[in-house]
This record gives C-alpha cells, structure tokens and sequence, in this order.
C-alpha cells in the first residue's frame, strides 16, 4: 500500500512536516509539525502550522494523531497548539512520541533545575509509543519501530510502503543524525539503521530535515536502495567501527544547535509554551557556562 502523503518544508529550521491521509475515512496524521521562533525578539507564531491546518482544512480532514519522532532540539514543535485547535472529547486530536521520552525528560530537568515544574513521566504526551505498537488510523495501520541512537525515544513510523525516519537518517548526501547529545550512542544509531536497512528496497524514507545548498531543491524522501547505495556515512558495505569512528570525528566539529534550549524545554512539554510569569510572558532556561 502506498499512503497520500503531503509534506511541508520549514525553511528556517530545515524540518519537514508530513501528512498521512486516509482516503476512505478522511482522517489524517500530522508528523512533526513546527512553531514559528525568533530567537532574538523571542516572538512565537503559528504561521507554518495554519499552513498544514490549511491543507486539511481544505480537503475536509480530521486530525486524528499528531506524532513526533522524537524530541527535537532544533527547534519548537506545534503538537500543542494543533491539538488545541482540532477538536475537543473523544474528537481530541492526540499525541504520540517514543516511551525514550522518559530519559529525556530527566536528562532536561536535571540540567535546568525544571523538576518541580512538571512531571518527567511523559504524562504531556497522550501516548508514549514502545517498539511494535501499532496506531490504527482508519484504513491505516501504522506500526512503530524504535530507533534510537540520535536520541533515546527517537522512534520510525511505518505505514505501508512510506517510513517516517525522524533524524535517524538525512539525504545521502548529508549522512546521518550527529550522537552527540546526552542519551546519544554511534553504535545504537548503526543498529537502527540497519533495521531500516532491512526493509525492502523500494520502501520510501520520509525525512524529518534537509539544508539544501542555495538553488537546490529540499529532499522530502528518498528509498532504502538509494540509502544503502549513496550515504555519504553509513551505505550498505559500512561496518559499525568505520561507521562510529567517522560520526564521532563529525560530531566534534559540530556546533550546538542554535534553538537547543528553547526547543527541549518546549518540546518535551509536547509543544506547550512553559507557563506563564505575572507579566504574561514565558520564561525560557539557558545555562551559561563560563570559559577560560
């Protein structure tokens, strides 16, 4: 089966946004969608996600699920304020993220001294997925597959002959996901990939960021063959050792993502802003750290 499939590109954050649609039922899940930020002025809007809501307004869809691949940290998600505008009871659109969520959430609020401010259980998201859950959506079965390595809760979502890859994999000529961030492991990455791997080869690979050049083009999707012919870090004929040893030489060249802690403070609330102060205004942590 081969799902209707729309995707959004986010040019500030380099994310794509998919759309799954069920024809038969008319009802939809929403990957990955994104918040408007300006880090300077600290302005948030909704303009990329009233773009989706668009869309499926348009073609009369109903938002059933809204499904992260992970927690992101480059930048804010708009689960949140999705749900809030779709619906209400049993008509709630409902969000799901990998059970890996747990760690993440500790590994946050233990750094920003967050912990009194909400529980680290998950409990912002509707559902906490574990490897072979299944989300049935109308005529669509849409089966989970934990990979992890980028992050713990990363996880893959597979329906019919489409997989929703997260950071797991970038086009091939860009690589992978860096394993860099706490929680992170080169060696897990390399086994989640070959999961992938497995997968017959006409699959498609539904990404969740591309940074084409200028006058290119963004890559929303590529196949496993072109994967395990063509990435640039780890194709078919990589061992784990090359493979580990060429991501942590990247990684060490890296730069931390500019959104990183705006975006975990915000997405492992599942989207929602931190509450308000008296004054109205959201208040963001960034630990300084003083360097000699």
């Amino acid at each position: 089966m081969s799902p209707l499939i729309r995707s959004f590109f986010h040019f500030d954050s380099g994310t794509w946004t998919h759309v799954i649609v069920d024809p038969s039922t008319l009802l939809a899940v929403i990957i990955d969608p994104v918040l408007d930020f300006d880090a300077g002025s600290g302005e948030v809007t909704t303009t990329s996600a009233q773009r989706v809501l668009e869309y499926i307004d348009n073609a009369a869809l109903t938002v059933a699920w809204i499904l992260e691949t992970h927690i992101h940290a480059d930048h804010l998600s708009a689960a949140a304020w999705i749900r809030s505008q779709r619906g209400a009871g049993a008509h709630r659109a409902r969000i799901g993220i990998g059970a890996g969520v747990r760690h993440v959430h500790e590994r946050v609020a233990e750094r920003l001294d967050l912990r009194q401010e909400f529980a680290s259980d998950g409990s912002t998201f509707d559902r906490l997925f574990v490897d072979g859950d299944c989300v049935v959506v109308g005529a669509l079965d849409i089966e989970v597959m934990a990979t992890p390595g980028h992050t713990p809760d990363a996880v893959s979502y597979r329906v019919g002959d489409a997989v929703f890859v997260g950071d797991t994999l970038f086009a091939p000529r860009l690589g992978t996901a860096r394993c860099d961030f706490p929680g992170a492991d080169a060696a897990v990455l390399y086994r989640s990939i070959q999961q992938l791997f497995a997968l017959p080869d006409d699959t498609r690979l539904f990404l969740c960021h591309d940074y084409p050049a200028d006058g290119e083009e963004p890559v929303a999707q590529t196949t496993v063959s072109t994967q395990k012919a063509h990435n640039v870090m780890l194709n078919g004929e990589t061992s784990e050792q090359h493979f580990f040893e060429a991501r942590r030489a990247r990684d060490a060249t890296l730069p931390a993502p500019k959104l990183l802690w705006p975006s975990l403070q915000v997405n492992i609330r599942a989207g929602q802003l931190p509450e308000p102060e008296d004054n109205g205004v959201c208040i963001v942590r960034t630990p300084l750290r003083e360097r000699n």
